[in-house]
């Protein structure tokens, strides 16, 4: 809210969403400062103890040419971007949120391409935790209401998810607002299909899911929505190692707004439904 410090709302999003942390999204194609911005962030949370949440959001034909669109040029140049992003991530505990949508929403790529797109997803996975063992890094699965479990679990599995080498697990409802105890069930139905390791666990964006998905099946900034449970990496569930707000509040789809860019009107209905 620095932008709009005599907005009437800036109270209510100031207390109930800037405050909380949130993930920092790294989806612009900058592969000369890649690494240094991510090395900021990383050193910035271990400077105040705490666990930085990072999305990496540059895979080639992000979002099927939709809203989102855009990334790398081709799969060369994101696996160079992903070796420079992996620089930056330092020796601190750090959750990394690979790439959302990158698997469940493939369909629109080739076999061929599906494919190419699997085996950069497992690459990316072995090199951001060898440059950082303490970084943990999750996989899409999408949502409860996308695909079925196993049906996600078995391409999961084809972009290395179910490796320890490259994968800490899951993680659901990005940019999306089923409610957590939907995602719940749904993310031990894909560990289950999964058949990785047990160590293998899952991560929620919660963030604008506390009054559920909308009836009509809207996805962009629909009304009567509102923050969720508040980040956590403690949430009492088996299996459930993180509720996070990948997603930021107020952050628009592009119906509220530009894609991307955060809406002090959206954001107080959020945090005031």
């Amino acid at each position: 809210m620095r932008d709009h410090p005599r907005d009437w709302r800036a109270e209510v999003i100031e207390s109930r969403i800037a405050d909380r942390p949130a993930a920092v999204w790294f989806a612009d194609y900058t592969p000369g400062t890649i690494t240094s911005r991510v090395r900021a962030v990383t050193s910035g949370g271990a400077a105040q103890g705490r666990v930085p949440v990072l999305v990496p959001y540059a895979i080639p034909d992000r979002d099927c040419g939709g809203a989102s669109q855009g990334g790398a040029p081709d799969l060369g140049a994101y696996d160079a971007w992903i070796d420079r992003f992996a620089a930056g991530l330092g020796s601190g505990e750090v959750v990394v949120v690979l790439e959302p949508d990158s698997i469940a929403q493939s369909d629109c790529l080739s076999d061929a391409g599906r494919a190419d797109r699997f085996a950069a997803l497992a690459r990316a996975g072995r090199v951001l935790k060898a440059a950082n063992p303490r970084a943990r890094v999750y996989y899409d699965a999408g949502h409860s209401a996308w695909r079925p479990a196993s049906e996600q679990a078995a391409l999961l599995r084809r972009a290395g998810a179910a490796s320890a080498a490259s994968s800490d697990g899951i993680f659901s409802n990005v940019s999306n607002f089923h409610t957590t105890s939907a995602e719940i069930a749904y993310d031990r139905r894909v560990l289950d299909a999964l058949a990785g390791p047990s160590s293998l666990g899952a991560v929620i964006d919660t963030s604008r899911n506390g009054n559920g998905a909308p009836s009509d099946g809207e996805w962009c900034d629909p009304a009567g929505r509102k923050i969720g449970r508040p980040p956590s990496l403690d949430t009492g569930e088996a299996r459930i190692d993180a509720y996070l707000w990948v997603k930021l509040p107020g952050e628009s789809d592009g119906c509220r707004g530009t894609p991307g860019t955060f809406s002090p009107s959206y954001a107080y209905d959020l945090a005031s439904s």
